[in-house]
């Protein structure tokens, strides 16, 4: 039998409208009483009942999260720890891809938007109007996509690009090759050259592509026939295409190509050399993208930046340069 408000409210010691508030107006209630409600919340296993929720207060209980590319290994993690965030306050979680389509961002904005009280839009493809149009109507939080006065989630690669170049020349580096899979207006091959230039290291650009496996596999050709001793691809996928493609060449890991990759998935730990990566916490990531939108929602997030950092990983994929 599912466990009713009166139950929660019982445990921790409160009334029932203060059980609903903390699920309805977070801000209304003190931190203390609503620490005791979710704990005790948790205890039972209660979950708010949103269908109830949204014919009282005009609300789904739900928040929209829009990723590129579900298939990607680093967006699963950040899905699940997103739910688990979403579910302390009250909301549960709807997810959906655009496969890094325009036209599908925008179909799937506009179905997944009447069924959520809010949107998180990971890296759109969408125009800067559209996007104040779109917040306009329902609230919005961007991460990896910049539109002044809009709340935006962004992940800082500075440290870790940082780390990775400073790991590169400890290891006699001097010319490397950056697989590139970003659209003009993220700059990533320009923030790698600018981290890169001060150590010595050349940097040959080679795309853009789009991210995925086979961009990888394509890239390793033309690093296994340039000169070139380490590669930084796009991300873990792309990365994880070159070590099977560098692999089938004939083509050493570490020994005679270093590889790093970007996210530090599941993948990068079990790969075969285990990759070097960059990595992105996907628990960090989704716990502030939850609360900003929660804000939003609220009235709290307007304007507001949140940025992430990241951190070199070293493994396996990367050595000394060849002699």
């Amino acid at each position: 039998m599912a466990v009713t408000i009166r139950e929660v409210a019982s445990a921790a010691g409160v009334s029932v409208s203060t059980v609903s508030r903390v699920y309805t107006a977070p801000d209304q209630v003190q931190a203390q009483t609503l620490r005791r409600v979710l704990d005790a919340a948790d205890r039972l296993g209660y979950t708010p009942n949103p269908a109830a929720r949204s014919l009282r207060g005009g609300r789904t209980g739900s928040l929209g999260l829009i990723i590129p590319d579900i298939a990607n290994p680093f967006f699963p993690p950040i899905v699940k720890a997103m739910q688990a965030r979403a579910r302390r306050q009250g909301y549960t979680v709807l997810a959906a891809d655009t496969d890094e389509r325009e036209s599908d961002e925008s179909e799937t904005i506009a179905a997944v938007s009447k069924q959520v009280d809010g949107l998180i839009l990971w890296a759109s493809t969408l125009g800067e109007e559209r996007l104040r149009d779109l917040a306009e109507r329902i609230p919005l939080v961007l991460v990896n996509r910049h539109v002044p006065g809009l709340p935006e989630l962004r992940v800082s690669l500075g440290a870790g690009i940082a780390q990775a170049a400073e790991h590169l020349r400890a290891y006699g580096h001097t010319r490397c090759a950056f697989v590139d899979c970003s659209r003009p207006e993220m700059e990533r091959g320009k923030a790698i050259r600018e981290a890169f230039e001060p150590h010595g290291l050349s940097l040959v650009e080679l795309g853009p592509y789009e991210p995925r496996f086979e961009t990888g596999l394509h890239a390793a050709t033309l690093v296994a026939s340039g000169q070139a001793t380490a590669v930084v691809a796009h991300n873990d996928l792309v990365a994880l295409g070159v070590l099977h493609q560098l692999a089938q060449l004939g083509v050493r890991v570490p020994g005679d190509v270093s590889v790093i990759g970007i996210d530090d998935t599941l993948l990068a730990a079990t790969s075969t050399p285990s990759l070097t990566t960059i990595r992105i916490s996907a628990d960090e990531i989704a716990t502030q993208a939850a609360d900003l939108l929660v804000d939003t929602i609220a009235g709290r997030g307007s304007g507001r930046l949140v940025e992430i950092g990241s951190r070199l990983v070293p493994r396996a994929s990367t050595g000394p340069a060849p002699r």
